[in-house]
């Protein structure tokens, strides 16, 4: 199938699956500017509590849904002896792919700087506080560094659940999950309900998605109200950048590593998977994606073995589109408020973005959620920045999109590097299409 023509369904499919989305956008512009020329302080008010009420129904659900993807993922691995080489080499290989992911969006938000044109439609005195406050977070955290260390061990794990502290709150997660692998089988019954815990968040967000309509249309509208069409002008930097780095880990980074790590020619692996990458743009979902990535990667050529232990957890631990976004919306935030962005600050915000992505549901609007938890370590919290996040959802379906299909495409790269590692790859069937077996029947 011809490039263009695949790209046409993704975007087909995204339409289809999101027009409601698309439509609340659409009609929030608009509103918007509408708005803007004939200002009403009613409707004004009710679209504002309206958006933040989308924000805060996101932020419910961001601790069990951190806790329960954290507990899943490391129980389904099993103890050191069965996670074997395999799975060490799995850990190793996710690792280096995020760790670029950031680093890439990292450079590219500092270089092009897509945060400084939103700066003048956010209110000078929000942005003063807030520079002040993420000023003087820092501040205790360089001063006392062995202290901030200590305090991300919780010394009751209820407190910081019931307070927010998400560093604490994955430290225990963390060790608990941990310590749940290693008992046995003995835990099940409590690894059976996290599984519940997390398929019943999942289904709020599901339904938080549904509310994602009025949400969108009610941020955007307040959005282009206050500032005029001019956002989407400012806004077009931020994806501009958002989607060079997507387009860099796609086309140099994932290529690069298949040659460093393995024999897999990248483009007849992503002609093995075009389906899947695809299906990850139209529905913004690694987690629906997940079942035809599997069947791509079996039926052409990578072994079971391989696929059932490293696209699942991959789906749940390998974000690095996620990421990605993260690091260069987090940036945006801090140069729109205009919060000094330090050589620790940075590299902060890196980690908890590594942290943030590996805990992110494979859902759509994921990746907005837990930028909550990258915030949090900065001392602030997404409802103190809702002018600034009416910035990111305006195009959030996009990015969603686009940050999935990267995500998709790592764990198939993933996949097949380990897959040729362990010489558990048919290459004569991966090297030619004409006999891949059927995925979509």
């Amino acid at each position: 199938m011809k490039l263009y023509m695949q790209v046409l369904i993704a975007l087909g499919l995204g339409l289809k699956r999101n027009w409601h989305i698309f439509a609340g956008l659409v009609l929030g512009v608009f509103a918007g500017i509408w708005l803007h020329k004939d200002p009403n302080p009613v409707v004004m008010t009710t679209l504002t509590f309206i958006g933040q009420v989308f924000i805060r129904m996101i932020q419910m659900v961001v601790i069990p849904l951190v806790i329960s993807a954290i507990v899943i993922g490391i129980t389904s691995v099993g103890d050191g002896k069965q996670i074997g080489k395999l799975g060490s080499r799995m850990i190793l290989y996710y690792a280096i792919i995020t760790s670029i992911a950031v680093a890439l969006g990292a450079g590219l938000a500092l270089l092009f700087k897509p945060g400084l044109g939103a700066a003048e439609y956010i209110n000078s005195d929000i942005a003063t506080n807030i520079q002040a406050q993420v000023a003087a977070t820092i501040e205790v955290q360089k001063e006392n560094l062995l202290n901030i260390i200590l305090e991300f061990i919780p010394k009751n794990p209820l407190a910081s659940i019931a307070a927010g502290d998400m560093v604490p709150i994955l430290v225990f997660a963390l060790f608990f999950s941990i310590a749940l692998a290693k008992v046995g089988e003995i835990n099940r019954p409590f690894v059976s309900f996290f599984e519940s815990i997390f398929a019943a968040t999942m289904k709020i967000t599901d339904w938080i998605m549904c509310f994602a309509a009025p949400g969108v249309f009610a941020l955007t509208a307040v959005s282009v109200s206050a500032f005029g069409v001019e956002i989407f002008t400012t806004i077009s930097k931020y994806l501009g950048v958002l989607a060079l780095g997507f387009a860099i880990q796609l086309f140099v980074v994932f290529p690069i590593f298949l040659r460093i790590f393995s024999k897999v020619p990248v483009w007849m692996l992503y002609a093995a998977i075009a389906e899947a990458m695809m299906v990850a743009f139209g529905t913004a979902s690694s987690s629906a994606t997940l079942p035809l990535t599997i069947a791509c990667c079996e039926k052409r050529g990578i072994s079971h073995k391989v696929t059932s232990f490293v696209i699942p957890l991959g789906a749940t631990l390998n974000m690095d589109g996620t990421a990605l976004l993260q690091v260069v919306a987090v940036i945006f935030l801090a140069q729109a408020y205009g919060v000094v962005l330090t050589p620790f600050l940075i590299v902060q915000i890196c980690l908890l973005a590594i942290v943030a992505s590996s805990t992110c549901a494979g859902i759509p609007g994921a990746g907005i959620i837990t930028i909550a938890l990258v915030l949090n370590g900065m001392g602030l919290s997404p409802e103190q920045m809702v002018a600034g996040f009416a910035f990111l959802f305006t195009i959030e379906r996009i990015t969603d999109m686009m940050r999935t299909l990267v995500n998709v495409t790592s764990d198939a790269v993933v996949a097949a590097a380990i897959a040729d590692n362990e010489n558990e790859i048919n290459y004569d069937l991966l090297n030619n299409p004409e006999e891949y077996n059927d995925v979509i029947n």
